[in-house]
Formats: structure tokens, C-alpha cells, sequence
């Protein structure tokens, strides 16, 4: 089963971590939570979930993990002002391990320019970004992208999602 490395902080979009985790987990997967700071706790923007870190982003390699998920909300915006999470996220891009990002979750994979001619889709109000970052921006539920790469737009779009997902782990 995968491990997978879930990088999030405060303002993360409450159902687009709690139901990927669950189903990640019910499939017999490890979801492991990375932040700033081991034992911290960070909360939804919505106020309906906490979620306690399991590691601090220095004390984790990207090579320890088969896979990357990143939750939206205003949490990867927050994330990739910080170069370390940059550089984790890239890995997998670069070493084509699975990535699942939903929302503003490729907002990541911008700043860690990895998105050049790959299919994606995120929140429409980063769309015309993810365009700049050379993306080929599809509106739709889901988009996977050379087997690897999993992106939606919302919360809507999670069975979509949580489906293709589950399909690119070992």
C-alpha cells in the first residue's frame, strides 16, 4: 500500500482533505500530514476539521513516499511562500510519482514549475494561472495527466477525484 505525504496548514478547504484522507485510508493507505512543525495543530477554513501534523517538512524526504496530496483552500498559497515545500512538491513531479491535487492545490505546482504542457484543471479563479505557467487548462471534474497527475476544481468534484486517485496507487 502507498504512503502518501499530504502537505498542509490553517485554511485548508475542510472536505477536500477529510474525504480524500478517509477514502485514502479505507483503501488501506498511510496519509501522512506535513506542515511547518510536528504536533501542530491546523484548522479548515470552514472551522469543521482539525488536523494534527505528523511531521515538520524537515524532518520528512520526498523519496520516503509513493505519493503527494495536495488539499485546497487557502493552505497551498500559504505553503509554497516556503521554498522547502516548493522544492517536496517538485520531487514527485520530476520523479513522476503520483500527485493529487484539488482546487487551489495546484497553485503549489506553479510556484514549483512543473506544470509546463502537462492537462490540469484547479478553481477557476486560478485558472488564467495555471495558463500562465504554461498548463493546458481543461474546466472539468477531473483531469489526469500522463497517469500521474490528478487535479479538480472544487468540492464538488471529489468523488471524481477521490476515484482517480485511488486509481494511481500501487
Amino acid at each position: 500500500m502507498a504512503k502518501i505525504a499530504t502537505v498542509i496548514t490553517d485554511m485548508f478547504e475542510d472536505v477536500e482533505y477529510t474525504d480524500p484522507a478517509k477514502e485514502f485510508k479505507e483503501a488501506g493507505h498511510e496519509v501522512v500530514t506535513i506542515e511547518m512543525e510536528k504536533g501542530k495543530k491546523v484548522t479548515g477554513k470552514q472551522g469543521d476539521a482539525t488536523v494534527t501534523i505528523d511531521y515538520g517538512i524537515d524532518d520528512v524526504s520526498p523519496e520516503s513516499f509513493d505519493a503527494l496530496f495536495i488539499p485546497g483552500g487557502f493552505s497551498p498559497d500559504m505553503l509554497r511562500a516556503d521554498d522547502r515545500f516548493v522544492t517536496f512538491a517538485k520531487h514527485f513531479m520530476d520523479e513522476m510519482k503520483p500527485v493529487f491535487a484539488i482546487c487551489h492545490g495546484p497553485q503549489l505546482l506553479i510556484t514549483a514549475k512543473s506544470l509546463e504542457g502537462r492537462g490540469v484543471t484547479g478553481f477557476k479563479s486560478i485558472q488564467v494561472d495555471l495558463e500562465y505557467a504554461g498548463a493546458k487548462v481543461q474546466d472539468k471534474e477531473v483531469v489526469v495527466c500522463q497517469n500521474q497527475l490528478v487535479t479538480s476544481r472544487q468540492p464538488d468534484d471529489l468523488p471524481a477525484f477521490i476515484e482517480e486517485s485511488i486509481k494511481l496507487l500501487p
